[in-house]
């Protein structure tokens, strides 16, 4: 998970825990239809996250200085200011004025509104481009774990690292598991391990992840 803050921008908003969700959405693409995601805030932040392949993509996007549980609700607060659905294509064609005052409008659905809104426009604009405007295509017959981790690392705000937790979260939560996912996935892929949201499946889970990165920035300020 990257710690810099997106360029060009100051926080004016600490992160809250936005409430409600779309009441419809596409339902498509997340080959294990019906899994339980425990990444948000909210059961339907959680159901959206399931069925919406976009809603999963930019809530990874999101992960970045907000929690995690931030990051995977506010795709649910999206699609309610989009008025209920969360779309590509329609995201791709709003105003970025307009999209940017969706994500600063209380509570903000980042600490960096500006910054976040360009970077999801950016994404569902390539996700229009290249992909037909279903970001499940990003991933749907995929040839390999290679392939589809080269595909991620293509799209605004995935580096390597975040591109190889997505991998991971892809496979062990939804069902994407090409030929060589998990070593596309390094790390992140092994079974049994708490190094990312990955892993999080509940709430003992997720505290795992918590102590696991803690010990991480303890031994780096160690080293320092």
């Amino acid at each position: 998970m990257c710690t810099e803050a997106p360029s060009g921008e100051r926080p004016r908003h600490p992160g809250r825990r936005p409430g409600g969700a779309a009441s419809h959405t596409r339902r498509a693409g997340v080959q294990n239809r019906g899994m339980a995601l425990h990444l948000a805030t909210t059961p339907e932040a959680n159901e959206l996250l399931a069925d919406s392949p976009l809603a999963l993509l930019v809530g990874m996007l999101l992960d970045q200085q907000v929690t995690m549980e931030k990051a995977f609700t506010s795709p649910a607060v999206l699609a309610e200011r989009m008025g209920g659905t969360l779309e590509a294509t329609a995201i791709a064609r709003t105003d970025p004025d307009v999209l940017e005052e969706m994500f600063r409008k209380p509570p903000a659905l980042h600490r960096f509104p500006a910054a976040m809104a360009k970077r999801v426009q950016h994404l569902c604009r390539i996700l229009v481009d290249r992909y037909g405007g279903d970001a499940a295509n990003v991933w749907n017959g995929v040839p390999s774990g290679a392939e589809l981790k080269a595909r991620i690392s293509e799209l605004p705000g995935f580096g390597e690292q975040k591109a190889k937790i997505f991998v991971a979260l892809l496979g062990k939560q939804a069902g994407v598991r090409p030929d060589g996912w998990r070593e596309a996935a390094g790390d992140f892929g092994a079974d049994g391990t708490f190094r990312s949201i990955a892993d999080v499946v509940d709430d003992e889970s997720r505290a795992n992840v918590r102590s696991y990165k803690q010990q991480l920035k303890a031994a780096a300020k160690a080293h320092r």
